[in-house]
């Protein structure tokens, strides 16, 4: 008898252990609420939802702007999550919006722009026509590939330098993975190595925090660390160590090379046992601010290392991958709770305080399109792995 009670304590304690800390169904839903009204405002396709002006409207950009395919991609996140047709129908409407930037050479980020929405579309639908997109693109994104210089090149100028190249570039590796195992081009393999590896090497200070922009000449060296959106040069943008910590897991999950999972582990440490994060998790915008505790945050950061943490915790052992879990599972907890969640209002976004380039004084505390697609992106993740137990 005694010893059947203890087993059923134990199984008791088991189940509450895995038992979900977030209601994924019922987030999903209200993320489904606001996007239908999003869709019902966003009528012209040749103006995407971005996020909200000072004076409270809603700001829209042309699909040339980096984050043209995020609206696209969460409304397949939210049709993959519901099966809701109408939802199958306004992705590939939004999806379709974007495809002529599969020949823009101006930019590093269609990743961003055609491997959110036309990715995610194709791996839902086996659309042939988003996989000639995708194929376009990626061929248009490695133009920006320089082999004497070893990284892709961001922007075409920076403060008088012509080769920078920022944190953010880890995020289009994915993209350029896909390619090369779609069309079995090597090329496209060797430049995500090539640029890892570098970004790996000049990147990163000591503490395994990253600047944000490395300036390189035409050979390859560093000229000049510096900052674009971070508070300062030697600052630790928050949304920057977010990206470096989901490129890195991206790169282990595509060669295996521990390497890349050792520099994962590495980041994330720093961000998460970081002394000014607060205790929701959920970041000011930069790690260094002098302002901190009054500052703004950034939910945006908060939900792509939520995200990519949920990846990492697959990669590592149990105890480690527990505290992942946890530390994403609290984020996602508080992303989902009214501080930062709309449940309506909020020109129809999903969250709220997010923080796109403070020094500009652009997109400071708003709600902006690609937080709201990491959100989503986490909660669907997260709900995996709690169905695996």
């Amino acid at each position: 008898m005694k010893r059947t009670l203890v087993l059923f304590f134990l199984l008791v304690s088991a189940m509450a252990i895995a038992q979900p800390k977030v209601d994924v169904d019922k987030q999903i839903q209200l993320c489904v609420n606001q996007y239908k009204g999003m869709l019902a405002v966003c009528t012209d396709t040749t103006l995407f939802p971005q996020s909200i002006s000072p004076d409270g409207s809603l700001y829209k950009r042309k699909s040339d702007w980096w984050c043209s395919g995020f609206f696209g991609g969460s409304l397949w996140y939210l049709f993959e999550a519901t099966k809701d047709d109408s939802l199958k129908r306004a992705a590939e409407k939004w999806t379709m919006a974007v495809a002529k930037e599969q020949y823009n050479k101006g930019t590093h980020d269609l990743g961003f722009m055609l491997y959110c929405p036309f990715g995610n579309g194709y791996r839902l639908t086996n659309n042939p026509t988003y996989k000639t997109v995708m194929l376009n693109g990626a061929q248009s994104l490695s133009t920006r590939f320089d082999p004497k210089v070893g990284v892709i090149k961001s922007w075409n100028n920076f403060n008088g330098y012509k080769y920078p190249v920022i944190i953010d570039n880890m995020m289009n590796l994915e993209f350029l993975f896909w390619a090369a195992k779609t069309s079995g081009n090597k090329k496209f393999y060797n430049i995500c190595i090539s640029h890892a590896d570098k970004t790996l090497k000049n990147h990163f200070r000591p503490d395994y925090s990253s600047y944000h922009v490395v300036c390189y000449d035409s050979v390859g060296n560093v000229m000049a660390r510096k900052t674009a959106q971070g508070y300062a040069d030697s600052s630790a943008w928050a949304r920057g160590q977010a990206w470096g910590l989901y490129g890195y897991t991206v790169m282990y999950r595509e060669t295996k090379d521990k390497k890349y999972l050792d520099q994962a582990v590495k980041i994330a440490s720093f961000y998460m046992n970081n002394p000014t994060l607060p205790a929701d998790k959920i970041p000011y915008w930069d790690f260094n601010s002098p302002s901190i505790p009054n500052d703004v945050r950034d939910a945006s950061a908060a939900a792509v290392a939520a995200s990519a943490l949920l990846e990492l915790s697959g990669y590592v052992k149990k105890d480690k991958s527990k505290s992942y879990i946890n530390f994403a599972e609290q984020v996602l907890q508080n992303l989902s709770g009214p501080e930062y969640f709309a449940t309506e209002g909020n020109q129809h976004f999903i969250l709220k305080h997010s923080t796109g380039h403070k020094p500009a004084k652009s997109e400071i505390d708003t709600p902006i399109i690609y937080a709201d697609y990491y959100y989503i992106e986490a909660l669907l993740r997260y709900k995996k792995l709690m169905a695996r137990g």
